[in-house]
């Protein structure tokens, strides 16, 4: 699939446009007639000028309902060229859209070529739109000639080959979703909190490097304690309530302990919305059966939420306990769906569930047995990938196409959103426990990566190829404070 620009479409004699050299705007195809516009432009050059294609240059990708095509057009409507965006072939027949997108058939018109911008312009609205719904990857394969111009605009040359007679090289746009996450969420971490780290057991002592929860010195006791952003607080303030006990909990399951109280800190600006604040916490206490110990309340001032949660274990399972060639297992609770509200950011796998199986998740990880624990949260599946590989002196490579997703979540929103439950761990050699055989049967785990020499994050793909993720260390923690 082609992509033609520059030298190789862009000849012909020079369109006079009324106004200046920019009087066209790219906007998304919407009907039947600005497809046809554009599947008639290209016939025009790819079969009848260029002679790539005999009769027709249509593909299955054109019958996609998926695909997208955004078109260069006058103000009085006229299309100067087109492209289509869309799902890469799918190499393992899951009929699973992976994030993985394409862009194809780029076309100018032959009197419109010396149109400044315009096939530029088309190429940059592609990459816009590819991380507008969540692309993890796109590519195009263009003609050589016209490298030079893509390498302006910012892709990378991967690969040549040869199409329809002619040299082509296939090239990537870097996307940067899950960099930027990660820049947001945990970048900081490192330079905020070194100076913690200079006492005694700070950041958790010998062996433990951003974990979620912190060894008490001393005790079998592991302390985790997480704050919910004030937005969220003010927004929904019973659903917040919850979720304090949700990630805290979370927290002490991937460091194997068993949880045995929580403390609470919550500032309201009246006794009526701390009672909200103060019943989604209560609900939730309920359901997973551990006990509010104490903590603080303050009115009168600006929302604000944090609980501390306590467990125990005399076997903590470290963030950083992995090592290279080590595989990667992400066991996840699936069912339920995005929290209204939060769609493409917050899945709720937990609302739903009985007591009884919200307090079985206490025993996933010390089931696994695994070298290496950490649950998915802020920086979502890759940056917290990135983490324990960061903690354990690795990098990482995760499978794209056998990590596991909910039916309704794409792997763009999944692998970087805050997924409810789920564990990322590693391990030298499977523990053998699997859904109603020492894990929760409502959960699905399965390897999906592994931990390797270097530093970073890869997504491998079904055809091999691996793209960055995150370029480099996700925290600069050296042996830090529970993030």
């Amino acid at each position: 699939m082609s992509i033609l620009l520059d030298d190789v479409v862009l000849l012909g004699g020079r369109r006079h446009v009324a106004g200046s050299s920019d009087a066209f705007v790219v906007v998304r195809a919407e009907s039947r007639a600005d497809l046809d516009a554009y599947h008639r432009l290209r016939r025009e050059v790819f079969v009848a000028e260029q002679g790539l294609f005999a009769g027709s240059d249509l593909d299955v990708h054109d019958d996609d309902p998926r695909t997208i095509v955004l078109l260069a057009r006058t103000a009085t409507g006229e299309v100067l060229g087109g492209v289509r965006l869309h799902p890469a072939p799918d190499v393992q027949g899951s009929g699973r859209d992976l994030g993985w997108w394409r862009g194809s058939r780029l076309v100018v018109a032959s009197d419109a070529r010396m149109l400044l911008g315009v096939g530029a312009a088309l190429v940059r609205a592609a990459c816009a739109t590819a991380e507008t719904i969540g692309a993890l990857r796109f590519d195009a394969t263009v003609q050589v000639g016209n490298e030079k111009l893509f390498r302006r605009l910012g892709w990378v040359p991967r690969e040549r080959v040869h199409l329809h007679g002619r040299p082509h090289v296939l090239v990537d746009w870097p996307i940067a979703r899950a960099q930027r996450l990660a820049d947001a969420t945990k970048a900081a971490l490192g330079g905020l909190l070194g100076g913690l780290q200079q006492q005694p057991y700070g950041g958790g002592g010998p062996g433990f490097v951003g974990d979620d929860g912190a060894p008490v010195p001393g005790t079998d006791v592991i302390a985790a304690c997480d704050a919910i952003l004030p937005s969220m607080v003010e927004r929904d303030p019973e659903w917040a309530g919850w979720c304090a006990a949700l990630v805290n909990l979370n927290d002490l399951s991937a460091m194997g302990a068993s949880p045995v109280g929580m403390l609470d800190a919550v500032a309201a600006r009246d006794a009526s919305f701390a009672r909200r604040i103060l019943r989604g916490l209560t609900e939730a206490s309920q359901a997973w059966g551990v006990p509010v110990l104490g903590g603080h309340t303050q009115l009168g001032v600006p929302a604000a939420l944090s609980v501390t949660a306590l467990g125990r274990t005399d076997a903590p399972v470290p963030g950083g306990g992995g090592s290279a060639g080590e595989t990667l297992r992400l066991t996840a609770d699936l069912t339920g769906g995005w929290r209204p509200g939060y769609s493409g950011s917050q899945w709720d796998s937990s609302s739903h569930h009985t007591g009884a199986e919200l307090r079985s998740l206490s025993a996933v990880v010390p089931a696994l047995r695994p070298t290496a624990a950490k649950d998915v949260s802020m920086s979502g599946l890759v940056g917290t990938a990135g983490m324990l590989a960061e903690a354990s002196g690795c990098g990482a490579v995760l499978d794209v196409a056998a990590v596991p997703t909910p039916a309704d979540a794409s792997y763009g929103d999944w692998l970087t959103c805050f997924p409810g439950f789920a564990m990322i761990t590693a391990e030298r050699t499977p523990s053998g426990a699997t859904p109603g055989h020492g894990l929760p049967d409502f959960l699905t785990s399965t390897t999906c990566g592994e931990l390797t020499d270097g530093i970073g994050v890869g997504l491998r793909w079904p055809d091999g190829v691996v793209t960055e993720a995150i370029a480099s260390t996700v925290t600069g923690l050296t042996n830090g404070p529970s993030s």
